[in-house]
């Protein structure tokens, strides 16, 4: 009350006879409601509508002169209804507008395969680029043509050299090679049925598997040896690798052809580079890896990333391997005995074929090592896999003596001048 008292006399005290009666802090005082003002100060400010309606003539000169709203941000009404856009946009879209394709769990088709031995550290099935597939079965080898699924007989040994321990075409898809229990490697023509050359020496034990590299025939043994063939020259052996302490379970090439993976069952696995190994020094290895707890027979090279290597083996692990660092980059615990893998050309997916519980076949996303499919059907371990020419079919055989046919890897893009534009399923 004081203070409204004090204000007042001062607004008393002006000189009314000028005649702007203006003040520097009021623009105008005769607009100015002193009742008004003295009530506000004494009573209060009213609530609700009526102090709105209320507005003091200050107040609306105040706004006319600043040209503003009297109640700015106030929400006297609703916003407008926003216009109908048309046609209305699309709905937002992914990263990634790829479809998740269809992997088929079951197996295409089915066919016997009696008498195959069951060795885990054997390699009795191979897919040529002339899409022809071979399989070794007891003391014989047959060939089964997926283009037509006819079959034929490509030979059978004397019981003496038998069983038949290795298959492996070369890249021309018309040349073979086959591995024999007494330590012999022969070289046929498959087209004509003829065989070309017999290979002696290399080793004092079977051989249970090939690699081809151009025109060089890698044969390893139950020796532990590892032995270079060319088969274009007399004298076939030029390179002899020294290394494993116990046989030889898998062997392949790299992709250039300047790297080769070596798995014993010794549990290791050799990375040999054909610049540092020479005949003075068979044992001098690129990379020891040791880390396997058991038999390693399943070896992969990746298509798409060089020195980039897959092993897998009788310890259920899948392990995966700089080849040029040396460097273990991922492991994986699989649950079950590893038998072979084989890495899909189309996408980062690797395949994985297994034993005892499941026998099962087991399709994992690189890198993150994520399951993505398992592939159901075989009874008995699957020992060996192999990949179509187009890379889209896998073709397995296992110890309950079946080799079955699998749609398994997503089938790319075709026209019509490629080789295999045709084939896409064996029926």
């Amino acid at each position: 009350m004081a203070g409204a008292v004090h204000w007042r006399y001062r607004f008393r005290e002006i000189d009314s006879s000028k005649k702007d009666n203006l003040d520097r802090f009021i623009p105008n005082r005769s607009a100015i409601n002193f009742g008004y003002a003295h009530n506000m100060l004494t009573e209060g400010a009213k609530k609700g509508k009526e102090n709105l309606a209320e507005m003091s003539t200050y107040q609306k000169l105040l706004a006319e002169a600043c040209d503003i709203p009297t109640r700015i941000l106030a929400f006297k009404n609703k916003p407008p209804t926003p216009k109908e856009i048309w046609p209305p946009p699309p709905p937002p879209q992914c990263r990634s507008s790829k479809p998740k394709r269809y992997i088929p769990k079951t197996w295409e088709r089915k066919l016997d395969a009696p008498y195959m031995v069951d060795d885990f550290c054997l390699n009795l099935l191979d897919w040529g680029s002339s899409n022809v597939i071979s399989i070794a079965l007891e003391n014989s080898v047959y060939l089964w043509n997926a283009s037509n699924s006819s079959t034929s007989e490509l030979v059978t040994v004397d019981d003496e050299y038998g069983p038949v321990t290795s298959v492996s075409w070369a890249s021309d898809g018309r040349h073979i090679a086959v591995g024999l229990n007494n330590s012999i490697v022969q070289i046929w023509d498959a087209t004509t049925t003829k065989q070309l050359r017999t290979l002696r020496g290399g080793h004092r034990g079977r051989v249970g598997s090939l690699a081809w590299n151009s025109h060089i025939l890698t044969t390893g043994g139950m020796d532990g040896k590892i032995v270079d063939n060319d088969v274009r020259v007399r004298s076939h052996i030029v390179q002899t690798y020294m290394g494993h302490d116990q046989e030889v379970c898998g062997l392949k090439w790299s992709p250039s052809g300047r790297q080769l993976a070596s798995g014993g069952n010794d549990n290791v696995v050799h990375i040999w580079d054909r610049s540092v190994v020479s005949l003075n020094s068979p044992t001098r290895c690129l990379h020891r890896f040791e880390e396997h707890r058991a038999a390693v027979k399943a070896l992969a090279w990746s298509p798409f990333q060089s020195n980039l290597l897959a092993s897998g083996g009788g310890d259920n692990c899948i392990k995966m391997w700089n080849t040029r660092t040396g460097a273990r980059l991922n492991s994986v615990d699989t649950g079950s005995q590893v038998c072979s893998l084989l890495w899909n050309k189309n996408e980062r997916e690797l395949l994985s074929s297994h034993g005892f519980t499941e026998n099962q076949l087991t399709l994992w996303k690189y890198p993150s090592m994520v399951k993505m499919a398992e592939l159901n059907g075989h009874t008995s371990r699957v020992l060996h896999m192999t990949q179509s020419p187009d890379g889209c079919m896998v073709a397995t055989a296992a110890a309950d003596e079946t080799m079955r046919l699998w749609n398994v890897f997503e089938t790319p893009l075709k026209t019509s001048d490629e080789p295999f534009a045709k084939f896409n399923r064996i029926r």
